[in-house]
């Protein structure tokens, strides 16, 4: 049993790298291939049924894509764009889960409660496919932030509304007020509980100050700040994004460089294996859905997805737009310090609302009966209605996306912001050589350092401000690239030469890694300087 499950294991991630090679053959989006090759793994003659356990997605995945999401986010920028995160991640989400529930309950007569549940399930855009298409069009940086904000915070809102649906249909009753207070009351506590764990973890990787025992922390970072909120009665959202956002500010004075460069490849890895794995197995359930779908009428099924689908898609414009322009409108001091944006930019947030394995998970956590033995009302046909939504949406979007942001015009924004950015990476760069050169200064008085040193150090110092651009014409990329290249065919040369060393006995195989991780390094360091394909 446990071998068969280890070779199904192994097949999915044949299929995992198999698509990854495919998907940047033809430029597609791996997500949408991912998950098209579930759909039909599923159905592969002698192919064992995969089942996705919700306790799976919500305690097991969550928390490590959240978190590692939240670390990877500016706080500033964060902070910057909470009012339209807050809007999305909070207000569209209620918003979309009301019209949801008041759609399928005057259309398809579906009890309010029920509607209010499959509206919560159904409300909250994924924060891993949306976000993987759209770095791929060079969309403006701030609509990037906005999504990814509200992909980390609205899976929050969504699941404490499924936790007070769900509360409503097992009980008979439901209060307002109460939720409100309770919803607060969580917001505030998960919040100060995430930067505690963040506090907590930073202080205990600076002690340790070893990076096998650092990475070993980050890892269960996550978790503890997950699954204790999560276990009384809250989401475990919000906590795990304040704990990220705690560490991305403060991690970057107390985390070490070994231990930097070592998590971003671990982190790199782990976050790859998860996403990719999780579409696979989102698609595998289509096998389990359809043997379900037999002894339920298709009519049911397909009518009520086309309404949720309808209204879910106009239920995010319909939001949008009033909660980008109308507070401007309102308050002259706002829009006088963030003027409104060009309609395209609220067009293409509001059109990237691709829904995830969140909602999928949500909809197989359901009971099967209720506390007197009777069935969970509805349960199939909300199960349907998650995994349709999620395939159209998932599809829909991940095809439609780039003609659609090259008709708005969008990516040409994005393209001159980059531009900008990149000017500003490299006046960055700049500044601080200048500042490290002063400190040099500053240390040749203060110690008794020799000249043959100080010469070495100096001379490190001009190479490291020569590699550096004094523009961005197209005449000196050319020359930077070349350079690159260059760089890399030497290193290239070199490490084949160390190599012929090693088989000629003349080094150990301990001096040749020493050498290897040197090269690494500067290779890596090729790398990190060519922004976007524009070398530094």
């Amino acid at each position: 049993m446990i071998a068969a499950k280890f070779q199904t294991f192994l097949i999915l991630l044949t299929v995992l790298a198999g698509t990854a090679l495919v998907a940047r053959r033809f430029n597609i989006a791996p997500a949408i291939l991912l998950m098209l090759s579930g759909v039909g793994l599923a159905f592969v003659p002698g192919m064992p049924p995969v089942e996705l356990p919700p306790e799976l997605v919500l305690l097991m995945v969550l928390p490590p894509l959240i978190y590692s999401a939240s670390v990877a986010m500016s706080w500033r920028e964060f902070r910057n764009n909470l009012r339209p995160i807050v809007l999305l991640a909070v207000g569209a989400v209620i918003f979309t889960a009301a019209l949801v529930a008041a759609a399928t309950h005057y259309v398809i007569g579906l009890p309010w409660t029920i509607g209010f549940l499959l509206g919560a399930i159904v409300a909250p855009p994924d924060v891993v496919a949306p976000l993987a298409i759209a770095r791929r069009l060079n969309i403006p940086r701030r609509l990037l932030v906005i999504l990814e904000g509200e992909g980390l915070a609205n899976d929050a809102t969504a699941l404490i509304l499924y936790r007070f649906a769900l509360a409503a249909i097992m009980v008979g009753h439901f209060s307002l007020p109460l939720a409100a207070g309770e919803f607060v009351l969580i917001v505030a506590s998960e919040i100060a509980f995430g930067i505690g764990i963040g506090w907590l973890s930073l202080r205990f990787r600076k002690w340790s100050r070893d990076p096998q025992v650092e990475l070993t922390l980050s890892l269960i970072t996550p978790y503890v700040s997950y699954w204790l909120p999560e276990h009384l009665g809250g989401s475990g959202v919000i906590a795990t994004v304040a704990c990220g956002l705690y560490v991305s500010w403060n991690g970057p004075l107390l985390i070490s460089a070994s231990t930097r460069l070592q998590g971003i490849f671990f982190w790199d890895l782990i976050i790859y294996l998860i996403e990719g794995l999780l579409f696979l197995l989102t698609g595998f359930q289509m096998r389990a859905l359809y043997e379900k779908s037999k002894a339920f009428p298709l009519d049911d099924i397909m009518i009520a997805t086309a309404v949720v689908l309808t209204v879910i898609v106009i239920a995010r414009f319909v939001w949008l737009y009033p909660a980008i322009y109308l507070p401007r409108i309102l308050s002259k001091s706002l829009r006088k310090r963030d003027p409104s944006p060009p309609w395209q930019w609220p067009f293409v947030l509001a059109f990237t609302g691709v829904r995830g394995a969140v909602s999928l998970a949500a909809a197989l956590a359901l009971p099967f009966a209720l506390p007197g033995g009777e069935a969970f009302p509805y349960r199939d046909l909300i199960l349907f209605v998650a995994f349709g939504v999620i395939f159209v949406t998932l599809i829909g979007v991940g095809l439609t996306l780039p003609p659609v942001v090259r008709w708005l015009g969008v990516a040409e924004a994005g393209r001159n912001e980059h531009v900008a950015e990149h000017e500003a990476e490299i006046a960055a760069r700049r500044q601080a050589l200048e500042a490290a050169l002063k400190s040099l200064d500053a240390m040749t008085e203060e110690k008794d350092v020799s000249d043959e040193v100080m010469r070495l150090l100096r001379a490190r110092h001009e190479i490291r401000v020569n590699q550096l651009p004094d523009s961005l014409d197209p005449n000196h990329h050319d020359v930077s690239a070349a350079g690159t290249a260059l760089t890399r065919d030497l290193i290239v040369a070199e490490r084949k030469f160390i190599h012929d060393l090693l088989r000629d006995g003349q080094i150990t195989d301990e001096t040749r890694r020493r050498i290897e991780r040197d090269l690494d390094l500067e290779e890596a360091s090729l790398a990190n300087r060519e922004y976007r394909g524009v070398p530094l």
